[in-house]
């Protein structure tokens, strides 16, 4: 009932202007990120209308069971996901924005969560950094002139006229939302999306937990409360690690447990974490939401689910390559430098910031001063445990961007309050949190970065003609002069930015950062979405209604040499794919269908060649794109 009384005193004295403030901020943040043009553009093959298709076929066939797609058992991924679009088809009907909107409201509520957790965050720093303050002087025994007080109160005061996009949340939800990564997933309709706000959302509770403990015992209350279920906030933990399992297994589980373990380790208060978390009650919540459809899908599927979710879907790609998906390495050094970009640059100061190996000094500090340190645990399990992995793709850290996020946040929080090396007393200890002396060559390497992406985009046409599904790719992107537009935007924005290193305003660099950023998302990255469309996806979807409307009864749809699962979903009816010319051609042999003579064949023109078909052997019915649509007698194989 106090932690109640308090909250709401706490609420009803705060200015109403900075919080509409900061939920404007996060709807700008949502739209421009997530929900701008997100159903503009069709699926893009090949993963997102597997998803698609599966999702509707639950809502055609009523089994929320077991997952279909294209009449085979789809055990790739946990239903989550497929519910979740079921229920939009719904509500918006069965459409692009119904596929992707639960990938869009994921990345908005996990940063809406971020936003939070980084505003409890600034509102206990100004404690504990007074808590330090005052240790640190008596431990060094310094003597403190009042004109110093002085000093530091004016600069204090300084710092809290800083404009309100400067606070430590603002900031944080700019930086999880707006980063390659983040908004690439955010706007497509697969499950990885999902995992990440069920997953990340989970860890940001369990430290909301953590410092809650932390103020139960500073209000006189128990640490670890009577009741037999832990707090609100590591309840949360564990409702939000059950939907991560139904997100996309295991790993959902795997990881937030390996992330908090370590860190409890690390810190020396792990049996005291078991303590007050409770684990046998989370166990028993998390098996009550998660275990039943598991339960449900193996008495419907048998040993073939098993091995199909359990041993080749995770196992196998924990241990081995899995199709074709190798990476030496360094692959996710790479992967978060372009994916977490333009805040990457920041990242080894930020880690170098936290000073983690000062292990003495991090088991000291309140739970409220621990973020920064909680977020490199988060950063690092996730990024070694994908780096220990056999089978690689760029999806798969997306779970630690959130981490790499606050990591960053905190780190210009300091830049733009002025808490330089230079700025501290030079008997004062060295304290993790307090910025490294190689941040000059961070900015420097800033506009260094910036200009490289400007010349990659640039140029980048060169590298775009390797699909032969749009083939005229390169010299459209080339002719809509976007390429200019953005390569001309990053280039701006490192002028910007040595203008501002040049005239010594550093905390306006994150900003220079921010609007370029902005600016090439509406400018630039959007409008390339409709031209991939136009040229990749969007002949598919015309022939796909070609065919819908030239199908005749019985009359099989085959696809030759290649796989594209959008037309399983635009034509909303099965597909046969073979990619090699002479299994196809088998297949059309062997195959008896008295009720139609036909076939209809989607392929490439050179494909029509090399199954040995004339022009006069087949009716064209249309062409589009790199592809032609035609029906073919079933005597033309004979």
């Amino acid at each position: 009932m106090k932690e109640v009384i308090k909250s709401l005193s706490e609420f009803r004295n705060r200015p109403i202007a900075p919080l509409l403030l900061s939920i404007l901020w996060l709807c700008a943040i949502a739209w421009v990120g997530f929900l701008w043009n997100l159903g503009n553009i069709g699926l893009v093959d090949e993963t997102e209308p597997l998803f698609a298709e599966a999702a509707r076929q639950m809502t055609v066939t009523g089994d929320w069971i077991t997952p279909y797609f294209n009449g085979e058992t789809r055990f790739d991924k946990p239903p989550l996901i497929y519910w979740l679009m079921a229920v939009a088809y719904r509500t918006l009907g069965v459409n692009e924005w119904a596929v992707r909107l639960p990938s869009a409201l994921c990345a908005i509520g996990l940063t809406c969560l971020g936003f939070y957790t980084l505003w409890k965050e600034e509102g206990s720093s100004a404690t504990s950094n007074v808590r330090d303050l005052t240790d640190v002087r008596k431990k060094e025994k310094v003597l403190w002139k009042p004109e110093e007080e002085t000093e530091n109160n004016n600069s204090q005061l300084k710092n809290r006229r800083l404009p309100l996009f400067f606070s430590t949340p603002w900031i944080g939800a700019a930086l999880i939302a707006l980063n390659p990564q983040t908004i690439a997933w955010g706007r497509t309709g697969v499950s990885d999306m999902l995992l990440v706000a069920c997953m990340c959302s989970a860890l940001l509770a369990f430290f909301l937990g953590y410092t809650l403990e932390e103020q139960r015992e500073k209000a006189e209350f128990s640490t670890v409360s009577a009741s037999r279920f832990p707090n609100k906030w590591y309840l949360t933990f564990y409702v939000l690690i059950a939907l991560a399992i139904l997100a996309k297994g295991p790993v959902g589980i795997v990881l937030p447990a390996l992330i908090v373990g370590s860190f409890g380790l690390y810190l020396g208060n792990f049996r005291q974490l078991w303590r007050e978390m409770r684990p046998v009650s989370g166990i028993l919540i998390i098996l009550a939401i998660a275990l039943p459809w598991y339960i449900l899908v193996i008495l419907a599927n048998g040993q073939t689910y098993i091995d199909s979710f359990f041993g080749y879907h995770n196992f196998q790609r924990f241990t081995g390559v899995v199709n074709k998906h190798s990476a030496p390495w360094y692959f996710y050094f790479f992967v978060v430098l372009v994916g977490f970009a333009p805040w990457s640059i920041y990242l080894p100061v930020a880690i170098a910031r936290t000073r983690f190996w000062q292990r003495s000094y991090w088991r000291r500090q309140p739970r409220s001063a621990q973020l920064s340190l909680f977020a490199l645990f988060w950063f690092g399990c996730i990024f070694g445990f994908f780096t220990i992995a056999v089978t690689k793709l760029p999806s798969y850290v997306l779970p630690l961007i959130p981490a790499a996020a606050i990591l960053v946040t905190l780190l210009w929080s300091d830049i733009i309050a002025g808490n330089e090396p230079g700025n501290k007393r030079v008997k004062l200890e060295k304290k993790p949190n307090s910025l490294p002396r190689g941040l000059l060559a961070t900015y420097i390497f800033n506009v260094v970065f910036l200009l490289i992406i400007a010349g990659a985009t640039f140029y980048c046409y060169n590298w775009l003609g390797d699909d032969p599904a749009m083939p005229n790719f390169p010299q459209a992107i080339q002719q809509s002069g976007l390429l200019i537009v953005g390569g001309t935007i990053w280039i701006t924005t490192a002028v910007a930015i040595a203008l501002l290193l040049w005239q010594r305003q550093q905390r306006w660099i994150l900003v220079a950062n921010f609007i370029g950023l902005v600016a090439f998302i509406i400018f630039g990255l959007t409008p390339a979405y409709k031209v991939v469309d136009i040229n990749r996806q969007l002949p598919l979807r015309q022939l796909a209604q070609v065919a819908v409307q030239q199908k005749l009864p019985g009359e099989e749809f085959i696809m030759v040499g290649f796989w594209k699962p959008s037309l399983v979903f635009y034509t909303e009816g099965p597909v046969t794919y073979y990619r090699a010319v002479r299994r196809a051609i088998d297949y059309i042999k062997q195959s008896k269908n008295a009720n139609s003579p036909s076939i209809l064949l989607l392929g490439y023109p050179e494909k029509f060649v090399e199954l040995g078909l004339q022009p006069s052997q087949y009716q064209l019915l249309d062409t589009r794109g790199a592809y032609q649509l035609a029906r073919v007698p079933r005597q033309a194989f004979q």
